[in-house]
């Protein structure tokens, strides 16, 4: 049955954290890294479906500034199909590549002085099956969607703690509605209780839950609900909203800006192939963005045969040396044996626009505005920060589906600070209790956190 049809099935990943679980390894050293870990971490297996036929990977680290008191924080990677252990060694982790000092099959590791684990509990997951060193035992078990692509993630010794679900880029589409999954109180259920979970109906245990998608780096912002960095967000507004982009950062002239708009109408990656004129002022467009870095606009193109600690591309190689490394494998626990090559993404799940669906991943969710609506009603208050230099799916579009929901202003476009410097600007919207603030990042999000803590 086509999983549109389907009613939501919800992945569930029960954390036990019991000394019972013989799956559970508190890891003390790493290769790489110079002497015993300075934090908690924790990695294993859980077992999810019919006979345990998912098994999926977590790394979890402990805050180092107060456990039991700290928020605890399910980070889920983009993509999807990218690996928890990508944002573990690259983005908000306790450890990072010295990319100096690293060469060949020799791979260091440092401090991440930014890592959120300073002021949380922080749970990387590799998901769906067939990302990092999840497996699926079965052929139907490897097969993941938008619609099934939820955690309830429950542990009794942090049940109290607030409960950060998180992500980036491609989670904009899935976690809006795993967080309208939690506040309605549906279909979650405890695998050990068996019983139902509903927050609203005040049923026990209730989770303390926050729920947000998270940027690269920590900011000094809260909220209590939703944060939403860099999301896609609609499949039709935010892939489009490249095009305006391009035009309010002098990517494209007026001239090849008005031609397009006026022979595309508005509709600039699901265009008709039959518009030729539209096709032609496109193809202008892509002549003069082709060459860019989505992801920074003002990163030079590179790759990694440049073998510079400056490309992005160069050092991202860094983590599949590093985790194909049979030492690693061991000390992270790794089943022997279960993945051949271990991979920064799976290509099979990672969407691109206009791609149809795979063996094994189906992109059954359009747009997670509905959600959005829905969240309005329940009292949330959502955070969204943008890279005002990221084009991948850039605060433009943010911007323009944030007007759809027709809101109110509560406070007007202005400048936030970080150490008395500019470090973004903001605005809040609000209805009824719930609100949306919506901020821009000065650069991008990967460098976010350097900037603002100049």
């Amino acid at each position: 049955m086509k999983s549109k049809y389907m009613m939501i099935f919800l992945f569930i990943i029960f954390l036990q954290f019991i000394a019972s679980s013989n799956s559970k390894s508190i890891i003390k050293n790493l290769p790489g890294f110079h002497s015993d870990l300075p934090f908690t971490l924790q990695t294993g297996y859980i077992g999810m479906g019919e006979d345990d036929s998912m098994q999926v990977f977590y790394y979890f680290v402990e805050s180092q500034r107060s456990p039991l008191d700290d928020p605890l924080l399910l980070y889920l990677a983009g993509g999807p199909g990218y690996s928890g252990l990508y944002p573990f060694l690259y983005q908000i982790g306790p450890l990072s590549f010295n990319f100096e000092s690293s060469k060949g099959d020799n791979i260091t590791l440092e401090l991440n002085p930014y890592s959120w684990s300073k002021a949380a509990n922080v749970i990387f997951v590799d998901l769906p099956v067939g990302v990092g060193f999840s497996y699926a035992k079965t052929l139907e078990a490897s097969r993941s969607s938008d619609s099934i692509l939820a955690w309830l993630v429950e542990n009794p010794r942090f049940l109290n703690n607030p409960l950060y679900i998180s992500g980036i880029s491609y989670m904009g589409i899935v976690v809006p509605n795993v967080a309208l999954e939690i506040y309605n109180g549906k279909n979650f259920y405890s695998i050990t209780r068996c019983t139902f979970l509903r927050n609203e109906l005040g049923n026990q245990p209730q989770l303390n839950i926050k729920v947000n998608i998270l940027p690269h780096k920590l900011v000094n912002v809260i909220a209590k609900g939703c944060l939403i960095v860099n999301p896609l967000t609609d499949k039709f507004i935010s892939f489009n909203a490249r095009f305006e982009f391009a035009h309010r950062l002098a990517l494209i002239s007026d001239d090849i800006y008005e031609s397009t708009k006026a022979t595309c109408g508005g509709n600039y990656v699901y265009n008709d192939p039959l518009n030729i004129l539209c096709a032609d002022n496109l193809k202008r467009v892509d002549e003069c963005t082709s060459k860019i870095t989505l992801w920074n606009i003002l990163q030079p193109k590179c790759d990694a045969r440049d073998m510079e600690p400056t490309c992005k591309t160069y050092t991202d190689t860094f983590i599949e040396t590093w985790a194909n490394n049979k030492d690693v494998q061991k000390a992270l626990n790794i089943r022997e044996g279960i993945i051949e090559k271990w991979e920064t993404t799976n290509k099979c799940i990672s969407y691109d626009f206009k791609k149809n669906d795979t063996i094994c991943y189906s992109y059954d969710v359009w747009s997670s505005i509905p959600t959005h609506k829905q969240l309005l009603t329940k009292n949330c208050q959502v955070l969204i920060i943008c890279g005002d230099h990221d084009m991948v799916f850039p605060y433009v579009g943010t911007e323009k589906w944030i007007r759809t929901l027709n809101l109110s202003i509560e406070s007007p476009w202005e400048p936030w600070f970080v150490r008395n410097q500019v470090a973004g600007y903001q605005m809040t919207y609000a209805r009824s209790g719930s609100s949306i603030k919506f901020a821009t990042v000065l650069g991008t999000i990967p460098s976010m956190a350097e900037e603002l803590l100049l």
